[in-house]
């Protein structure tokens, strides 16, 4: 029992009335609160104060410090955007230069609107069987470095929301000959570095500013982070008033008392629990390997660094698209997948799931590749026409999806906007953020021009019924947002 939730229990068995917030009272008048109520309290004697701590919650935070091997360590409790948000704006003053993998999450664009910076974007080169954006390269970060002198910082995402994983270490020896800092959107690789099969954390890579969403991929509660910090090329005090702004002035102690059970739990069972998750993991790759149709991820990705924990079941080049493979899997076999995109799924695996999860996952696609497989009866295998198909499926961060910026974010955002009909946008500029969620990656940035092969990407992600954010639908016509 974790140290904090212990300590909330006493409190809440001792005969200290509460005439203080939460308005509760810690009386179940409600069934959620008969489960969490008697733990959740504010900032009260003897439970320290997340925004300033020199108690309980720093010893927590210095915990988890040890445990990912970093000089410090916060707790966030609005999430890996709260991280995101408060890191880039300590790194950079405003106005400043950030160079940023374009397959960031929105969090980062919303931080570029906030402080007036100024983004050089990173497009990732793109893994064609699976149409998945690769790993940043290192080259490619020191080419743009170089052409742009002016660039403060330095942020990418890895692993990527489908598993890639990035050289960090290579890359932030780069960064740093610029002397300056770099920032990992690490948010779903709070598991990274409790077991050698996985890549490491950037947290032990080099990295300055590593965020991690602990409820992506640990056994913790939704909204709980952690930012990690090392070295001294972001200013710490900055960094710590931004964290104040960012998070909220009422942190929860449920979501906190989870987070220090989380990490407590990895630290004494993680290398056994991932032990076990990796046999079932590699059993089920293992079945998987007999898919005839259906590409799977990382089995048809043993060249690039995967996580292990994101499968990607991909359905290029045949007859069916993502969306249609995701509803599938929902009505007929009651799988919720974590994501659909144009032409694959996404399923997460974590240490949490019993074999229960691989054996169900395993039979469905199996069944289902097979149909596939007779419904392609005499055609060739994965035909060479249908390999080329149209690029306004390819992944939305890639070298072919490279919309002309004309405004920065925080010009455009506030302009006056009209919507109109996305087939007549051509040549106009977006007047907000388009983008498949999840993953929350934009499409179109506020300020960019609408150009021919934008418009067909999104009426295609539209007609496929994919989840598009800032595109409206009306008697089957699709709507945009534009700058007047």
């Amino acid at each position: 029992m974790g140290q904090l939730y212990r300590r909330l229990l006493e409190y809440s068995q001792s005969d200290y009335y509460p005439y203080h917030m939460p308005g509760h009272k810690r009386t179940p008048l409600t069934e959620v609160l008969g489960r969490v109520g008697d733990i959740d309290i504010t900032e009260i004697e003897g439970f320290d104060n997340l925004h300033q701590a020199e108690g309980l919650l720093r010893e927590l935070q210095e915990h988890a410090a040890r445990v990912y091997g970093t000089e410090e360590s916060f707790y966030l409790v609005g999430g890996s955007t709260a991280g995101i948000l408060s890191g880039v704006s300590a790194a950079l003053p405003r106005g400043g230069f950030l160079l940023m993998a374009r397959n960031c999450h929105k969090a980062v664009y919303h931080s570029v609107y906030l402080n007036g910076l100024r983004p050089v974007y990173l497009f990732p080169e793109i893994y064609e069987p699976v149409d998945l954006c690769k790993g940043v390269s290192p080259a490619r970060v020191e080419e743009l470095l170089y052409e742009n002198p002016q660039i403060g910082a330095v942020l990418i995402v890895s692993p990527t929301y489908e598993g890639v994983v990035s050289d960090i270490k290579a890359v932030a020896e780069v960064v740093h000959r610029s002397g300056i800092p770099l920032i990992v959107d690490e948010a779903h690789g709070a598991h990274l570095g409790f077991h050698p099969a996985w890549p490491q954390s950037a947290c032990r890579q080099g990295a300055d500013l590593v965020i991690q969403s602990l409820h992506k991929t640990l056994p913790s509660m939704t909204q709980t982070a952690l930012l990690h910090v090392n070295g001294g090329l972001v200013d710490r005090k900055r960094l710590k008033r931004f964290l104040s702004i960012y998070q909220t002035s009422s942190p929860s102690y449920v979501f906190m008392a989870g987070m220090e059970e989380a990490i407590t739990y990895m630290e004494q069972h993680g290398r056994e629990a991932m032990e076990a998750f990796l046999k079932k993991w590699n059993a089920m790759l293992e079945r998987l390997g007999e898919c005839r149709v259906l590409r799977i991820l990382p089995v048809d990705g043993q060249d690039m660094p995967h996580d292990i924990g994101k499968l990607v079941i991909s359905v290029k080049g045949t007859d069916i698209s993502g969306q249609q493979l995701y509803e599938r899997l929902l009505k007929q076999y009651h799988l919720q997948m974590e994501l659909a995109a144009g032409t694959y799924v996404l399923a997460m695996f974590t240490v949490a799931d019993g074999q229960e999860a691989y054996d169900r996952l395993t039979q469905a696609v199996l069944e289902i590749d097979d149909s596939l497989y007779v419904q392609a009866a005499g055609k060739r295998k994965r035909p060479e026409a249908e390999e080329k198909q149209c690029r306004s499926d390819a992944p939305l961060c890639g070298e072919s999806i490279r919309p002309e910026r004309r405004l920065e974010l925080w010009e455009a955002w506030d302009r006056e906007k009209e919507v109109m009909c996305l087939e007549d946008s051509r040549g106009r500029l977006a007047g907000e953020f388009v983008n498949l969620y999840p993953p929350g990656i934009p499409v179109l940035v506020p300020g960019e021009v609408i150009g021919e092969g934008m418009i067909q990407l999104i009426d295609r992600s539209v007609k496929a019924g994919l989840p598009m954010q800032g595109v409206t639908c009306h008697e089957g016509r699709a709507y945009i947002t534009v700058l007047r």
